[in-house]
C-alpha cells in the first residue's frame, strides 16, 4: 500500500502523508458486525479525568473481529477488504458456506476471492489459522494465542509478523516483532502470514487537526507548569526542574521498570527484547 504525499501549497500539506486506501474494496461495514463505541473523554465512572489528552474526535464504530477462528474445517471466501478506524491493520470480510460472515485481520497477500480455513487440517497458507504444533518451522505468523481458546492476543498491528523458530516439550519457540523470544504452548493457534498495511508506519499526521480527528487533545509540558501543578514546574527561565523526568504524580518516566519481577509469565520468556535473558527471582 503506497503512501501519498502532496505539494506544499499550504502549510498543512507540506509534511502530511496519507494512506492511498487503494486496497479497500468495501466502504461501509457489515451492520451485524459492528457495535457502538461510547467515548469517555478520558473520564472514569465518577466523571473524573484519569487519562489526560483524550477527548473529541470523529464518531467511530467497533468492528467485531473474530480472533478465535473456532469454525474448524470449514472453508470461507474473502468477500471484501475494509478499513477499520480503531486499528492500524485492514480487515477482511469472509463468508462461510452457510452464509455467516465474520471479520478477520487482513494479512499481506490476501485478496478478494481468496479462500481461508482454520483448524489442524488446514494447509499452511496465508490467512489460515493452525495450531503451532503443525505449522512449518520458519513461517511468518500473526494473531498468536497465549492461552488456548482465549483468542489471539499477540502480533495484531499493521506490518507485524512473528517467526516460529522451533518446537520442544509441548512448547513452540516464537520470535516476536519486538525481538523477544517466548515459549508458547504448541496447542495455541496462530494465523499464517504477516499483517497487511505495512506502510502504516510511514503515515505522517502533519498537522494538529488530524490528531484532533482521532480524539487526541494537546498536552502541556511539565516544565511549563507551576510547581503546584507538576514536579518539574517552576524555575527562573527555562529549566527542567533539576530532577529526573516524572509524571504529574512523581512517577519516573524514563528507565523505570514497571513489570513485576515475580510475574508468572516470566518463566516463558527465553530472551527479552533488549537481548538479555530473563532472570527468574
Amino acid at each position: 500500500m503506497p503512501v501519498k504525499s502532496f505539494r506544499p501549497l499550504t502549510p498543512s500539506t507540506r509534511y502530511i502523508t496519507i494512506a492511498s486506501f487503494e486496497e479497500i474494496t468495501k466502504h461501509r461495514p457489515e451492520k451485524r458486525l459492528v457495535s457502538i463505541r461510547k467515548k469517555t473523554g478520558g473520564r472514569n465512572c465518577y466523571g473524573r479525568v484519569t487519562s489526560r489528552g483524550i477527548g473529541g474526535g470523529h464518531k467511530q464504530k467497533l468492528r467485531l473481529v473474530d480472533f478465535k477462528r473456532e469454525r474448524h474445517g470449514i472453508e470461507a471466501v474473502v468477500k471484501a477488504i475494509e478499513y477499520d478506524p480503531r486499528r492500524s491493520a485492514r480487515l477482511a470480510l469472509i463468508e462461510y458456506k452457510d452464509g455467516e460472515k465474520r471479520y478477520i485481520l487482513a494479512p499481506a497477500g490476501l485478496k478478494v476471492g481468496g479462500k481461508v480455513m482454520s483448524g489442524p487440517t488446514a494447509p499452511p497458507e496465508v490467512g489460515n489459522s493452525l495450531p503451532l504444533k503443525v505449522v512449518p518451522i520458519g513461517l511468518p505468523l500473526h494473531n498468536l494465542e497465549l492461552t488456548r481458546g482465549r483468542g489471539a492476543q499477540l502480533v495484531r498491528t499493521a506490518g507485524g509478523g512473528a517467526t516460529l523458530m522451533s518446537r520442544d516439550g509441548g512448547y513452540a519457540l516464537i520470535r516476536l516483532p519486538s525481538g523477544e523470544i517466548r515459549k508458547i504452548s504448541d496447542e495455541c493457534y496462530a494465523t499464517i502470514g504477516q499483517v497487511g498495511n505495512a506502510e502504516h508506519e510511514n503515515v505522517i499526521l502533519g498537522k494538529a487537526g488530524r490528531a484532533r480527528h482521532r480524539g487526541i487533545r494537546p498536552l502541556s509540558r511539565g516544565v511549563a507548569k507551576n510547581p503546584v501543578d507538576h514536579p518539574m514546574g517552576g524555575g527562573a527561565g527555562k529549566t527542567s526542574g533539576g530532577g529526573h523526568p516524572v509524571t504529574p504524580w512523581g512517577v519516573i518516566t524514563k528507565g523505570y521498570k514497571t513489570r513485576s519481577r515475580r510475574k508468572y509469565s516470566n518463566r516463558f520468556i527465553v530472551l527479552r527484547r533488549n537481548g538479555r535473558p530473563m532472570k527468574l527471582s
